[in-house]
Parts: structure tokens; sequence; C-alpha cells
């Protein structure tokens, strides 16, 4: 009988290595909180971001594909390279039209939103009676259904029977076409906009009421007055707001489709014939799905281009106060 088999290794009873050192007892855990915190936070991610590939990468994808191929969703689709895309810029009569259409539209559409909502919050910042009342008042135009809105405007902005031309009739000027004059189309559709343009309000509005009051004392007592206050302490401090009520409504209003779809049918002589109204009728009235998939491509790059000079002309007056200056 052998009595090293009997004998326990001292070497493994005292956690030695083989240099005779007596090992640390102490093993550093694979999941260690930082770990366990990074794979909580990405198994948290999935399903957004799975929601976001299904309902917007995935779609923006297939329309580039798509955008390559002749279908009319009936029938096998066709692979005919980037033939969509010379014929829009070569032949199809709407592009620059629609081109036209929806950039003067946004362009209207964004600056007086952005100078209607700033001008209101600042109005409903101040100390009135019956204050939260007219918060809701403003606000109301945002929530309303867009179809109902519109079709409400059509009424107003009518030649012979509209409230805008009666009252024209009164003060004994001539009736105005609104929405049957190409170019008074868009500033009427834009004004429809404006009028709804309740969220800038109230983001405008929360973000006066964070803009502190101390510098406003300060200057005042150095003698400034409202406007010299308003330019140089309001603006600068409300500037990452604006910059952020500009962005979406400059997307926003880039991809409007409810007034054509509503009221003008792209009309007067395509002067409101937007792009993603035309998309909506080559794909589901002519049935050129891959051709609006072509024009839906081009739009998603118009749009990001448009994005992409926002972001990229912001740092020139864009103000953050931990940073002390532009």
């Amino acid at each position: 009988m052998d009595i090293r088999k009997q004998v326990p290794d001292i070497k493994g009873v005292l956690g030695m290595n083989n240099g005779g050192q007596i090992k640390s007892g102490r093993h550093k855990p694979f999941l260690t909180n930082s770990r366990k915190e990074a794979i909580t936070a990405y198994l948290c991610l999935i399903p957004a971001f799975l929601g976001l590939s299904m309902i917007s990468y995935i779609p923006t994808l297939s329309a580039f594909v798509l955008s390559l191929f002749k279908w009319n969703g009936m029938t096998s689709p066709e692979f005919i390279g980037f033939d969509n895309y010379k014929e829009m810029f070569t032949i199809d009569i709407y592009f620059t039209d629609s081109l036209k259409a929806t950039l003067v539209y946004a362009f209207l559409a964004v600056i007086g939103s952005m100078i209607y909502s700033l001008f209101i919050a600042i109005l409903l910042n101040m100390n009135i009676p019956a204050r939260p009342l007219w918060r809701s008042i403003f606000f109301v135009p945002y929530m309303l259904p867009a179809i109902g809105v519109y079709t409400t405007w059509r009424w107003l902005y009518e030649l012979n029977y509209g409230l805008f031309n009666h009252i024209n009739r009164m003060l004994g000027l001539p009736p105005v076409k609104y929405l049957e004059s190409p170019k008074n189309v868009l500033p009427s559709l834009a004004l429809i906009a404006v009028w709804c343009a309740g969220n800038l309000i109230v983001i405008f509005l929360a973000g006066l009421q964070n803009v502190p009051g101390v510098y406003q004392e300060a200057a005042e007592i150095d003698g400034a007055n409202s406007w010299q206050r308003f330019w140089y302490i309001t603006i600068p401090y409300m500037s990452p707001i604006i910059f952020y009520n500009l962005l979406m409504a400059l997307i926003i209003n880039l991809q409007v489709v409810t007034p054509a779809l509503a009221i003008t049918n792209g009309g007067p002589q395509n002067a409101s014939m937007f792009m993603s109204y035309l998309i909506y009728r080559y794909a589901f009235t002519k049935y050129k799905i891959g051709y609006a998939a072509a024009y839906a491509a081009i739009f998603f790059v118009l749009v990001g281009i448009f994005t992409a000079i926002l972001f990229a002309t912001s740092k020139y007056w864009l103000f953050y106060e931990e940073e002390g200056g532009k």
C-alpha cells in the first residue's frame, strides 16, 4: 500500500503554486458590476432596436433596393437598374414642380412657424390673466385631426362663400383666389401649418421659463432695454430649443402631404404637387411602385442634405452655458 496516496498534497492544502508561493484565494469575477449594467442595457435596447429596424431601417433600405426595379405590385419585379432615376431626371414633367413646391412650402412654413410660435410663447410667458386658458387655446390646433383642419380652412379660403373673401367684400376689397391661384396656394397652405404650430409654442414656452432671471435683472440694472435683453440674453439661452424646433419643423414640413390630399390634389397647375404627394400618386394611383421608390430615395437624400446643413451650421450660433459661449 502506497502511503503517498493517503497523504494529502501539502501544496494543494496550502494553496501553493509550483514555485512554492501561496496563491491568493480571490479571483476577479467575470461579470463585474459594469459588465452587468452593460448587458442589462443591451437587453433593454433590443426591443427598441428591433422596432426601429422593422419600422424604419428595413423599409428605408427596401425602398432603395426597390427603386432599381420595375414593379406594379401585381407581377414579379423586373430589374432595370437606374432607369427609374433616368426617367425622373429627364422625362418626368412633375419632378421640377414637386421639388419647387416642396422647398417653397417648407421655407414659408418653417420660418412662419418659428416666428409665430416664439412670439406667442413670449406673450404666454408674461404674467397675464387666465394664462393656462390661453396656453390651451393656442395648443388645441395642434391636437385637431389634420383632415378636419384642412377641410375647414378650405371653406375659409373658398372664393365665393368663404369667410375671408366675405370679409374682403365687406371692406370693399376684391375676392382673392387663395387656393385657385398658383401664386397664392403655397402661402395659403403654409399659413395653416403656422396656425397648427402649437407644439412649437409649448417647447418654446418651456425654454423661456428656464432662462436665468438673474441675468435679465443684471442687464436691466445696467440699462439694457427689452430688445437688448431679448437679443443678447434670451435668444442665446434659447438657442438649443430654437435648434430643436427648427430641426423638427424642417423635417415635418418637407414631408408635407395632407394639404394636397385634403384640398388641392396637387393643383392648381401643379403648384402644390409636393414630393410626398407625388410618391403617393405614383405608388397607389398609377401603381408604379418601383418608380415611386426612386422618388422616395431622392426625397430621403434631400431631407438628409438639409438636416446635415442645419447640423453643420449650428456650431456657429448654438450657445451652451457649460461651455461659456458659442
